[in-house]
């Protein structure tokens, strides 16, 4: 089996050696393998996300009616703070890191951070080179380029009809397709007044870094997690 392979029956793939060379290189190494045994597809979790009163709502900020200049903005978040400024996402590739040498994009190592929590700056420092969003013909995907696994919550990666939205554990140098447009469309309500005029949980995922949250760890909500983003797509 070659280098760079995907996992389409589990929405994950092994990219291993491939991972530092970009993701145009990534899409043309691509291998059709079997799933992933159950000890490798960990998911597990759910949770309500409660935002303190001082916090924005997901969406509310920056999906104004019309505006397609971006397909995506980027939140980053320590625990129940958000630090730094919104990022508009306009290129199909973005790049979100701590350290990267010569890195391009999102660097979340040149915030201005006033949490003196230990575990925050702990887990701040490993997340090294970070994820990579990728937007492509199927959907959104996101690359662990770190050393250490990624947790995310999407609503397209669960079964339509469940109540709870799973939290799914991404580890190095595998990817996951954590948005699916075909399928969030699917799920939204067109002929709904009020989804036309609110924003929709449906087009926006959560990552955490390093720490999980959900029914298989102590952290019940992703505001417990140390460092992690919100993801919010253009849903216009």
């Amino acid at each position: 089996m070659g280098k760079g392979v995907e996992r389409r029956a589990t929405g994950t793939k092994l990219w291993g050696f491939w991972r530092f060379l970009g993701p145009f290189l990534l899409r043309s190494v691509r291998f059709l393998v079997n799933a992933l045994p159950p000890s490798d597809g960990a998911s597990c979790g759910s949770e309500l996300h409660p935002m303190s009163p001082s916090s924005p709502s997901p969406g509310v900020l920056f999906l104004a009616p019309g505006d397609r200049s971006h397909w995506c903005v980027v939140a980053y978040w320590e625990e129940k703070t958000r630090v730094g400024r919104l990022y508009s996402v306009q290129e199909p590739s973005l790049d979100i890191f701590y350290d990267l040498p010569q890195g391009n994009g999102f660097c979340l190592g040149q915030l201005n951070s006033d949490n003196k929590s230990q575990l925050v700056q702990k887990v701040r420092s490993k997340i090294g080179y970070g994820i990579q969003l990728t937007k492509e013909v199927d959907g959104v995907w996101v690359y662990n380029r770190s050393s250490y696994p990624i947790f995310i919550k999407s609503a397209t990666l669960d079964n339509p009809d469940s109540r709870t939205l799973l939290v799914h554990k991404v580890f190095p140098g595998f990817s996951i397709k954590a948005f699916d447009y075909e399928k969030a469309y699917s799920l939204q309500r067109p002929n709904d007044h009020e989804f036309m005029q609110q924003p929709w949980t449906g087009f926006t995922v959560q990552i955490s870094f390093v720490k999980g949250w959900g029914q298989c760890y102590t952290r019940q909500f992703i505001s417990s997690c140390p460092c992690w983003l919100e993801v919010i797509f253009n849903n216009r």
